[in-house]
C-alpha cells in the first residue's frame, strides 16, 4: 500500500454478474473481482432477479477485492455504485415483494424486473398515447425497458400485491439504500427511468413531477401520496454524497461504519464516469466534451453525450439536466441487444458446437477464433480488405427491437443471404456481418443526433465488448469516427462507479484541492489506452456506404412487409 494515495470502492450490478474494483487516487485498479447474479426467465420477454441475491454478490464480490488489494477497511475512503436499470419493488418495511406472477405467497426473492424485460408493452403504449410534454424528454417516447411501464404493469396486474408496495427503486438507489438505510434517489435514475424533470428546465420551473402525467396513466394514488414510494425527499447528483455505510451494511461488505456513500448511477452513466475525460494525445488532444460520445458495449449498448446545452432528438432519450454533472445535460441513444446479439447468431449457428470445441483446444475464445478465421479467409482470397467478405451476407440487428433512434420495440431482426453453408467459414461470415450491423445502428443513432444539432467526431467505448479488437475496428470504420479506448476496457463502468466514491469522500491526498469537482476527479484517474482510427481506404470507405444504405433498406422493408400483410399499400 502506497501511503500517497487514498482507495476507493466502486460497485458495479451489470445483468450476469456483481463486480467490486479498489482504485487508488490515480485510477490504478489496486483490487478487482467478480461474483455471479442469478437471473429467471420464466417466459418470453420476461427475465426477473432478486435483490438479496444481488447483496449477496456484492459482498462477496467486495471482500474478495479487498483480499486481493491487501488493503485495511479504514483504508477505503469512499463508495460507489452503479447498476442497470432495473425495478426493485419493496414493501414498507423494505422486504422483497415478488414481480413474478406465479410465484406463491411467501415466495418474494424474484423482487426485480430486469431492464431487458419487455411484459409492460400494453402500458408503454398507454403511456405514450398521452402524447404528454414529459415525453418529449425521453426522444418522444417511453421505452418498455424503462421503470414507469413497469411500476403500472404491477398495478394492473399484481393488485394485492401492488398494495403492499412501499418503494420503487431503480436498482443503483436500491443499492445506496441498502448500504446506508437512507432512502434518497438519484437524479440519474429518476430522470432517465422515472418520468421525472428536473427543477429549472422548460416544462419544470418549481418541481420534477407532473400530475396531470400520472393521473392520466392511471397512478393518481402517486399524485395523493405526494410520490411517497419513489422516496424523493432527497434527490442527487452524481458523486454527492448520500450517507455513510450503515452499521448492518459496513458488516456485510467487511467495510467501516459510516465510510461516504456516492449516490448512484446507471452503470451506462458509470462509464461515461469512467472513461469521457481521458485526454487523448497528439492532433485529436483538443477535442471538446461535447463532441465525444460514449458508448458503453455490453450485453446491450448505451450511446451519452454530455453538453451543456439541451437539444431535442427524436428517438433518442433526454435531454437529461443534472444526471452526471450539475448544469449539463445529457442525450442517451441505445442498441438493447448488441453482446447478446452476437452470442445468440454464434449459439444458434450450426457449426457452434464444433466451433466452441476448436477454440478450446486452441485455448483461446470463440470471438478470436472467428477473428482470425476472418483473417484467413482475407489471405485465401487475397482481399485488399476483410470486411467485404460479407458482400453478400447482410444483418438487421433489432432482434430486441429498436431503442435508438427507432424507438419502436416491435422491430425485429433480419438476415439476408443465408444458404445451406453449415461450415465455420459460414459462421464466421455471418458473425462479421453481426458486427458490422451494429456498428451501422450506431452510425444511425449518431446521425439522429448530428442532425439534431450535436457535433459527435469520437467514441469513447468501454465495456466487455471492447475486448474484441475486430469488434472495435469495426465500429470505427461503420461509424467513421476516432475511437478512444480506456486503460482498463473490461473495468471502466466499475471505475466509473469508485471515481463517484472518491468524489463524495472529498478525499484526496495530501496538498490536493478538497473542494474540485466529479469532473476534476474524472480527469485526474481517467486515462486512455489505445487509439482506434477509421479506415482510410477509399474502397472500403464506399463498401461501408454500400452496406449502411443495405442496413437503411432492411429497416424499411420491414415497415413496408407489415403493411403489406395488414392492407394498408397495394406493393
Amino acid at each position: 500500500m502506497d501511503s500517497d494515495h487514498y482507495y476507493y470502492l466502486g460497485i458495479d450490478v451489470g445483468t450476469g454478474s456483481a463486480r467490486a474494483v479498489i482504485i487508488n487516487s490515480l485510477g490504478t485498479i489496486c483490487g478487482l473481482a467478480t461474483n455471479d447474479i442469478q437471473l429467471w426467465n420464466p417466459h418470453a420477454n420476461y427475465y426477473e432477479q432478486s435483490s438479496e441475491d444481488i447483496w449477496s454478490s456484492v459482498c462477496l464480490a467486495v471482500k474478495a477485492a479487498m483480499t486481493q488489494s491487501g488493503l485495511k477497511p479504514a483504508n477505503i475512503k469512499g463508495v460507489g455504485f452503479d447498476g442497470t436499470c432495473s425495478l426493485v419493488v419493496l414493501d414498507r418495511s423494505g422486504k422483497p415483494i415478488s414481480i413474478d406472477p406465479e410465484s406463491s405467497d411467501g415466495e418474494n426473492h424474484r423482487n426485480i424486473i430486469l431492464w431487458a424485460d419487455h411484459r409492460a408493452g400494453e402500458q408503454t403504449d398507454k403511456i405514450n398515447a398521452t402524447r404528454h410534454e414529459v415525453l418529449k424528454y425521453v426522444g418522444g417516447k417511453v421505452s418498455v425497458e424503462m421503470d414507469l411501464p413497469k411500476i403500472l404493469w404491477i398495478k394492473e396486474n399484481l393488485q394485492e400485491r401492488w398494495n403492499k408496495v412501499g418503494y420503487f427503486f431503480d436498482l443503483p438507489d436500491f443499492l445506496t439504500y441498502r448500504a446506508t438505510g437512507n432512502a434518497s434517489r438519484s437524479v440519474c435514475s429518476l430522470a432517465c427511468k422515472c418520468g421525472y424533470v428536473p427543477p429549472d428546465t422548460s416544462i419544470s420551473p418549481q418541481k420534477g413531477w407532473h400530475d396531470d402525467l400520472f393521473q392520466a396513466i392511471g397512478l393518481s394514488e402517486f399524485i395523493s401520496e405526494n410520490y411517497s414510494r419513489m422516496s424523493t425527499s432527497q434527490i442527487f447528483s452524481a458523486g454527492q454524497k448520500v450517507a455513510g455505510l450503515s452499521h448492518q451494511a459496513a458488516n456485510e461488505l467487511g467495510l467501516l461504519e459510516d465510510t461516504p456513500v456516492s449516490s448512484g448511477l446507471i452503470d451506462a452513466y458509470a462509464g461515461i464516469v469512467g472513461t469521457l475525460a481521458a485526454k487523448i494525445p497528439g492532433d485529436y488532444g483538443n477535442m471538446l466534451m461535447e463532441q465525444r460520445l460514449a458508448v458503453i458495449a455490453g450485453t446491450s449498448s448505451c450511446h451519452i453525450l454530455m453538453t451543456n446545452r439541451s437539444l431535442f432528438v427524436d428517438g433518442v432519450w433526454g435531454p437529461y439536466k443534472d444526471a452526471l454533472l450539475r448544469n449539463h445535460w445529457l442525450n442517451e441513444g441505445g442498441q438493447s441487444a448488441t453482446g447478446k446479439l452476437i452470442d445468440w447468431i454464434i449459439d444458434t449457428h450450426p457449426f457452434s458446437i464444433h466451433a466452441k470445441k476448436l477454440a478450446n483446444k486452441k485455448g483461446i475464445s470463440i470471438y478470436n477464433l472467428l477473428n482470425e478465421h476472418i483473417n484467413t479467409l482475407q489471405k485465401q482470397q487475397k482481399l485488399q480488405f476483410s470486411s467485404v467478405l460479407t458482400k453478400d451476407l447482410h444483418v438487421y440487428p433489432d432482434f430486441h427491437g429498436n431503442r435508438s433512434p427507432l424507438s419502436d420495440p416491435t422491430l425485429c431482426g433480419a438476415i439476408v443471404g443465408l444458404t445451406l453453408d453449415v461450415s465455420l467459414d459460414a459462421l464466421a461470415v455471418l458473425y462479421y456481418s453481426t458486427l458490422q450491423s451494429i456498428g451501422y445502428g450506431t452510425r444511425h443513432i449518431i446521425e439522429a443526433m448530428n442532425d439534431s444539432g450535436h457535433n459527435i467526431k469520437c467514441l469513447y467505448m468501454s465495456g466487455g465488448l471492447c475486448k474484441n479488437e475486430l469488434f472495435v475496428k469495426t465500429m470505427a470504420d461503420a461509424t467513421k469516427c476516432l475511437v478512444v479506448l480506456p486503460k482498463y476496457v473490461e473495468a471502466s463502468v466499475v471505475i466509473g462507479a469508485a471515481i463517484c466514491g472518491a468524489s463524495a469522500s472529498g478525499a484526496m491526498p495530501m496538498g490536493e484541492d478538497k473542494n474540485i469537482t466529479l469532473w476534476d476527479f474524472m480527469e485526474k484517474m481517467n486515462e486512455a489506452g489505445q487509439i482506434v482510427t477509421p479506415t482510410e481506404i477509399s474502397n472500403e470507405i464506399e463498401y461501408n456506404e454500400r452496406k449502411y444504405l443495405v442496413y437503411l433498406n432492411m429497416w424499411k422493408d420491414q415497415i413496408n412487409y407489415r403493411r403489406i400483410i395488414e392492407g394498408k399499400t397495394d406493393s
